[in-house]
């Protein structure tokens, strides 16, 4: 009797490995790449661009560009039953520079279908003052006056007015709004969600992340430089018109994968 209550034991125990095992096979969990490219309604922004290239936006001004750097934050993957897998984190694109312009996270994300999702800037809960200590290094601050935290984005060049053919400059910056001519300093989060839409993870994934640059200057509202060109961060609603303009800017590829 005791032999065979051994063998079903071990039956028992095979079969419940083999199980685990093909679990892992089935939903193994994977790596994924993203890649960030600019490009101004369609035509990429190359390092030869910057500084040279000129630009007209929707209210006819020409202009160029000689920074662009920006931060995108905790990218979540979402699957069809509402369960997110969040990648907390962040990753400052310096685009002039070409640095940070790939991003491999470490966390590994279960292969499947999701909806991509991520983070312009950093929401209330991680816009902390001197929190990030590369990011303090890079100059990313706000000063404490206008509520503290970080930038957004940075983005600078020059452009052509309405009243002179001598380029002038331009000092695009988005941060968190504040007003501060009170009594009390006003604050609003304008960072926002980024919806991607559908994606699949499967071995050596691989997104590219568009921004098109253009969209800044065009959607919900046409900026004129002419009037909103400098002192953009002390400007309690040309902070709210940015975050508004930013919804339109970014879009996915998926990538074609690579085997290894």
């Amino acid at each position: 009797m005791k032999k065979y209550i051994i063998l079903f034991a071990m039956t028992v125990t095979f079969f419940g490995c083999k199980d685990v095992d093909e679990e892992e096979v089935i939903n193994p969990n994977y790596n994924v790449t993203f890649n960030f490219t600019q490009n101004w309604d369609g035509e990429e922004i190359t390092d030869p661009d910057y500084q040279t290239t000129v630009y007209t936006n929707e209210n006819g001004e020409e202009l160029t560009i000689s920074r662009l750097r920006y931060l995108i934050s905790d990218v979540a993957f979402t699957n069809e039953d509402g369960d997110t897998t969040l990648i907390k984190g962040y990753n400052l694109v310096n685009a002039r520079k070409g640095i940070n312009l790939q991003y491999k996270p470490s966390k590994k994300i279960q292969e499947g279908t999701y909806n991509l999702s991520f983070t312009f800037g950093f929401d209330n809960k991680d816009n902390v003052s001197s929190a990030y200590p590369d990011l303090n290094t890079e100059g990313w601050n706000v000063p404490e006056d206008l509520g503290g935290g970080y930038h957004f984005m940075q983005m600078e060049g020059t452009f052509t007015n309405n009243t002179s053919s001598t380029p002038a400059p331009y000092l695009y910056h988005t941060i968190r709004a504040a007003d501060n001519t009170g009594d009390d300093l006003l604050l609003q989060d304008t960072s926002f969600e980024v919806n991607l839409g559908t994606v699949t993870v499967e071995k050596n994934s691989s997104f590219e992340i568009k921004m098109n640059v253009a969209e800044w200057y065009k959607n919900p509202n046409k900026w004129d430089l002419n009037i909103l060109n400098s002192n953009l961060m002390m400007n309690f609603d040309a902070q709210i018109m940015m975050s508004e303009n930013g919804k339109t800017v970014f879009s996915l590829e998926e990538e074609t994968t690579v085997e290894e």
